[in-house]
C-alpha cells in the first residue's frame, strides 16, 4: 500500500516557495539567496511553523486513530463519492478549473513583474463578490485580473453542470453541487500566494500570523471540527439557555424542562416544544433577548421542552418508534402533572416531521384530542423536493454514512461538516481564511457557538431516516410506514395546525414544507417568513428584523399563496400567539405544579440540564 501523503506537509513546502519570491521581490530588505540579517525573523517563523505541524504528525500517529471528520484524508472520501456519482463530465471540469488557476496564477507573477509602482486607481469590476471586497484585490492590476478571471470560470463551470444535458435529474443536482463546492474551494482568497490581504498581514506580522492560524488548524484538527467561534465566550445556564426552569422528568432518550412563570395568570393549556435532535435544544433559548422560549413564558405560556440526549453506543438500537413513542410520553406527562386533557405541541425541522407522524398515529388510535394544536418550524413531511440535503441520500452516499458508525452512532462532526458544506464559502472557507491565514481571533457569537455543539445520532435511525423519508419518501404513503406497532396515515391528521416557512431555507425549502397542506385535512394556517433555517425561525420582535407573508392557505402551490399574499414587517411571532390564543384563551392563576419546583413537586435538576451539557 503507498505511503500516505501528508497533504498540509506538501502544503506548506509550495506556499513557501511562492512566499520567499514574493517576500524577495515587494519586502524591503529582503534578499532570498543572500539571506542578509533581515531575513531571520523570516527563517524563525517557517521554523516554527515546521516543528509545530511536525509535533501534529507525530501526535496523531502515535495517537487516538478514531476517525477524525477534519482528516483530509476523510473529505477526500466525501469528495471522491460526489464525483463518482456525477457523469463523466465532472472530471474535466476539475482538470480545467486546475489548470485555469494555474495559468492565471502564472499570469499574476507576470503582470507583478510589469507594474511601474504607480498607485492604481480603483475601478469598477463586472463581477462582484464579498471575498473579493477588500480594496488590495482591487488596486494592484494583477489582484484584479486574477479574481475577476476566477468569478468567470467559476460562474461558467457552475452554469456548466447545470446545463449538460443526456444525464437523470439527480445525478445533474449531484453534478452541480460537486462543481459548486470546487470552484469555492479553489477561490484564490483561499490561498496565501494569491491573497493580497493576507500578504500583507503577513510582511506586517513578520509571520506571526501564519503562527497563530497554525496553532487555529491544529486544534480543529484534534477536536475534529471548525471553529466558528470563541469556545470560553458561552456558559450553558448562565449566557446561554439561561431561561430559570426545571427538569422535571427524565428517560434515556430525552430529559423534559418546564420552565418558570413570568407571570400571574397563564394559559390554561400548556406549551410542549419538540426540538431536532440533531442539535442542541437551546437553539430556541440563546441569549435572553433572542430567546423564543423566555419570550413564550413571558406571554404567558406554560412552556416545557424536551431536551434530546447526544447518541453514544448505548443507544444503538433506537429508531424512530422511539422518538415517536418520547413525543407521546411527553405529552402525556405534561397532561398528567398539570392535570389538563391537551396541549399545544411545536415541533422544529425533524422533531417536526415526527410531530406529523405522532398526529397520524394519535388519530389512528383516537387520541388525537391530546392535542389542541401543532406547530411546525421549517419541517417537511413530503421530501420530493427537499433540497440540497437530496444530494447525501443516494446509495453509495448511504454506504459510506453507513461505515462511519462502527459503534452503532453517527459522530455529529460529520453531520456538522455536511450541513457546513451546503454553505461552504460561508461557513468553511470564510473561516479558512480568517482563522488560519490572517489569524484571526475567534468572536463571541451566540449562534455559531450553537452550531458547533454537535449532537451524535442513533445510527439505526439515521439510516432509516434517510433512506424511508428522504429516498422512498414513504411519510405520504398512507400506511407504507408505520411506529409502535401503528400504521402512519398524514390524510388523518386533522389537528389544527401552524406551518412556518422560510423564504430563504435551503434545509428544508419553503417549497417542501408547504406540502404539508396537501397532507394534513384539519385547519392549517401557513406562513412564510423572511431569512431561512435558524433566522427566519429565530426572530424575536424586538429585533425589528425581516418580514413574513400570510395568505389563503387553501391556495394550489406555494407559487398562489405567494402572488396573493400580504407581506408584515418584523417578526411573526405575534401573529402565531394570536393563532394560538385562537385555539384557546382560558387562562388560570399560576400555583401547584404550574410552578416548577414549588412546595411538594419533586424535580430533577436546574435547567438547562445534565442531557445537554453532555458530549
Amino acid at each position: 500500500m503507498a505511503e500516505q501523503q501528508d497533504p498540509f506537509g506538501a502544503f506548506f513546502d509550495m506556499q513557501g516557495e511562492a512566499m520567499r519570491e514574493i517576500f524577495a521581490k515587494f519586502t524591503p530588505g529582503f534578499d532570498a539567496e543572500e539571506g542578509r540579517p533581515e531575513t531571520s525573523q523570516w527563517a524563525e517563523t517557517a521554523a516554527l511553523m515546521q516543528k509545530m505541524w511536525a509535533d501534529f504528525m507525530v501526535e496523531k500517529t502515535g495517537g487516538d486513530q478514531a476517525t477524525n471528520p477534519l482528516d483530509p484524508a476523510q473529505w477526500m472520501l466525501m469528495t471522491q463519492g460526489w464525483a463518482r456519482s456525477a457523469p463523466a463530465a465532472f472530471e474535466p471540469a476539475q482538470k480545467l478549473m486546475n489548470e485555469s488557476m494555474e495559468l492565471w496564477q502564472g499570469v499574476l507573477g507576470t503582470v507583478m513583474g510589469q507594474v511601474t509602482g504607480k498607485k492604481e486607481e480603483a475601478r469598477d469590476l463586472p463581477r462582484k463578490d464579498r471575498r473579493f471586497a477588500d480594496p488590495a484585490w482591487q488596486q494592484h492590476p494583477a489582484y484584479a485580473l486574477l479574481h475577476q478571471t476566477y468569478l468567470m470560470l467559476a460562474d461558467y463551470f457552475v452554469r456548466a453542470a447545470k446545463d449538460v444535458e443526456g444525464v437523470p435529474d439527480d445525478k445533474r443536482a449531484q453534478l452541480k453541487f460537486a462543481t459548486q463546492a470546487l470552484v469555492e474551494a479553489m477561490s484564490p482568497d483561499n490561498f496565501i500566494a494569491t491573497n493580497p490581504v493576507v500578504l500583507k498581514r503577513t510582511i506586517e506580522t513578520g509571520g506571526q500570523n501564519l503562527v497563530k492560524g497554525l496553532e487555529h488548524l491544529i486544534s480543529d484538527l484534534k477536536r475534529g471540527q471548525l471553529t466558528h467561534t470563541d469556545a470560553d465566550a458561552f456558559t450553558l445556564g448562565e449566557n446561554l439557555a439561561a431561561t430559570p426552569g426545571k427538569v422535571v422528568y427524565e428517560t434515556p432518550l430525552y430529559q423534559l424542562i418546564q420552565y418558570s412563570p413570568s407571570t400571574d395568570e397563564v394559559y390554561e393549556v400548556p406549551l410542549v416544544i419538540f426540538p431536532p435532535w440533531i442539535n442542541r435544544f437551546y437553539i430556541l433559548d440563546l441569549t435572553p433577548k433572542k430567546s423564543f422560549i423566555k419570550w413564550a413564558v413571558d406571554q404567558g405560556l406554560t412552556v416545557f421542552v424536551v431536551s434530546w440526549k447526544s447518541a453514544d453506543a448505548s443507544m444503538k438500537d433506537v429508531v424512530w418508534d422511539d422518538y415517536i413513542r418520547g413525543q407521546i410520553e411527553a405529552i402525556d406527562h405534561v397532561r398528567e402533572r398539570l392535570g389538563v386533557p391537551s396541549v399545544h405541541t411545536i415541533g422544529y425541522c425533524v422533531a417536526g416531521t415526527t410531530l406529523a407522524a405522532t398526529l397520524a398515529v394519535l388519530a389512528r388510535r383516537d387520541e388525537a384530542d391530546k392535542v389542541k394544536s401543532a406547530t411546525f418550524f421549517t419541517a417537511q413531511v413530503d421530501f420530493e423536493k427537499a433540497g440540497e440535503l437530496l444530494q447525501f441520500i443516494d446509495n453509495q452516499q448511504l454506504d459510506m454514512i453507513g461505515k462511519l458508525t462502527p459503534d452503532g452512532y453517527l459522530d455529529g462532526r460529520y453531520l456538522a461538516a455536511t450541513f457546513n458544506s451546503l454553505r461552504g464559502k460561508d461557513l468553511i472557507w470564510n473561516y479558512v481564511v480568517n482563522n488560519y491565514l490572517l489569524g484571526e481571533d475567534y468572536p463571541a457569537f451566540d449562534l455559531l457557538h450553537w452550531n458547533g455543539d454537535v449532537t451524535n445520532l442513533p445510527a439505526k435511525w439515521h439510516g432509516d431516516y434517510l433512506r424511508d423519508l428522504y429516498r422512498d419518501n414513504k411519510l405520504v404513503q398512507p400506511d407504507a410506514l408505520s411506529a409502535d406497532g401503528t400504521p402512519i396515515d398524514l390524510t388523518r391528521v386533522k389537528t389544527p395546525s401552524y406551518i412556518q416557512a422560510g423564504r430563504e431555507d435551503h434545509i428544508a425549502p419553503a417549497a417542501s414544507v408547504w406540502r404539508i397542506t396537501d397532507h394534513f385535512k384539519g385547519d392549517v394556517t401557513f406562513l412564510l417568513a423572511g431569512s431561512g433555517h435558524i433566522a427566519g425561525v429565530v426572530n424575536p420582535p424586538a429585533a425589528n428584523k425581516y418580514q413574513y407573508w400570510t395568505g389563503d392557505s387553501d391556495a394550489a402551490s406555494l407559487e398562489e399563496f405567494v402572488n396573493g399574499a400580504t407581506e408584515h414587517p418584523g417578526s411573526w411571532w405575534p401573529h402565531w400567539i394570536e393563532w394560538l390564543e385562537t385555539r384557546d384563551d382560558a387562562r388560570v392563576a399560576v400555583k401547584g405544579t404550574r410552578k416548577p419546583g414549588g412546595k411538594g413537586d419533586k424535580v430533577i435538576e436546574e435547567a438547562p440540564g445534565r442531557y445537554v451539557k453532555t458530549r
